[in-house]
């Protein structure tokens, strides 16, 4: 059955928190404040947070950065998974991505046709991996960062979760 087997162990991982954005600051920053907040209130770390602009050459370096740091386990991008001509976060985390997560990003719409219908065709929402770590890219909205965390990755990324979970496969991520 699915859901939490609380005779396992916890596992605390590191993540790593990218608001992509032209105009949102540290005091504006709603939905990278959400993410946060739901990622410590489930025992997980926010090992770095920044805001980047919608420069895909910007976003590329630095999740590029972090993918080579091995104490980040997962980043988690908001914001630039529209359609309009500054939309770069899809094309930069694509990119990077040595394997694509397509399921990710179909449940991702999948639940947020439940709060916004049709609406959700305008996301990108995409997920892969990247030398051993995991990259999520969600909407700027904190609603669908809300949608994503409590419908798909605080399931995904805590250990205990039956049947499957992204963590328990880390130590594999990078095999050969």
């Amino acid at each position: 059955m699915a859901g939490i087997d609380e005779s396992r162990t916890f596992v605390s991982i590191n993540i790593a928190v990218l608001t992509v954005s032209d105009t949102r600051t540290e005091a504006n920053d709603t939905s990278g404040d959400v993410l946060a907040t739901r990622i410590t209130d489930k025992g997980h770390c926010v090992i770095d947070r920044k805001i980047l602009p919608d420069d895909q050459d910007v976003l590329v370096k630095q999740m590029s950065a972090w993918c080579d740091a091995p104490e980040v386990d997962v980043i988690l991008t908001t914001g630039g998974t529209g359609v309009t001509g500054r939309d770069v976060t899809v094309e930069a985390h694509r990119k990077l991505y040595e394997k694509e997560i397509p399921g990710f990003g179909e449940l991702f719409r999948w639940l947020s046709y439940q709060t916004i219908g049709t609406s959700t065709v305008q996301s990108r929402a995409t997920a892969g991996v990247c030398r051993g770590t995991y990259m999520f890219a969600l909407p700027g909205s904190t609603g669908a960062c809300k949608d994503a965390w409590d419908g798909i990755l605080h399931h995904q990324l805590d250990i205990r979760h039956r049947p499957c979970n992204f963590v328990e496969l880390m130590p594999r991520l990078t095999e050969v």
